[in-house]
């Protein structure tokens, strides 16, 4: 079964909850540094601060980041694969670093604020939508970066 009209939806739906709060992207870097102390110093806008400081960067990033599963899942919908917009985006994984243990602690984080900005909203099948469209793209990224 592929990417449903529905899942899309509620990836859609979420994504304008996370947009409307930027909190919410300190709050997703907050999650990775909790479970992945080590990976600060990937995070231009990390490695010299004391901690998880809200900045134009940071919220671009978390945008990005957001913003591409978001574009994932419209991608299952449509054609059923993830095709990369950019394609530096495996050799900048590479330079930094990222292996497999990482992108399931991206993952993790993503969940937990996407449930967090969801609130009351936030269901196993929203979960569902989001894992599937996020896998999607760590798949293309990873497939980059071989």
């Amino acid at each position: 079964m592929g990417f449903t009209d529905k899942q899309e939806a509620l990836v859609n739906s979420s994504w304008e909850l996370f947009k409307q709060n930027p909190g919410y992207s300190v709050l997703f870097y907050n999650i990775i540094l909790k479970k992945a102390p080590a990976t600060k110093g990937m995070f231009s806008f990390l490695k010299d601060s004391a901690g998880v400081v809200d900045s134009p960067k940071l919220q671009a990033h978390a945008e990005k980041v957001f913003g591409m599963v978001h574009d994932s899942a419209v991608q299952l919908r449509v054609s059923g694969e993830v095709v990369l917009g950019d394609a530096t985006l495996g050799a900048i994984h590479i330079q930094k670093g990222v292996v497999d243990s990482h992108f399931v602690v991206v993952k993790e984080a993503l969940l937990e604020t996407i449930k967090e900005a969801s609130g009351e909203k936030w269901s196993e099948e929203l979960s569902t939508a989001w894992e599937v469209a996020y896998e999607g793209l760590a798949s293309a990224i990873k497939k980059a970066m071989s």
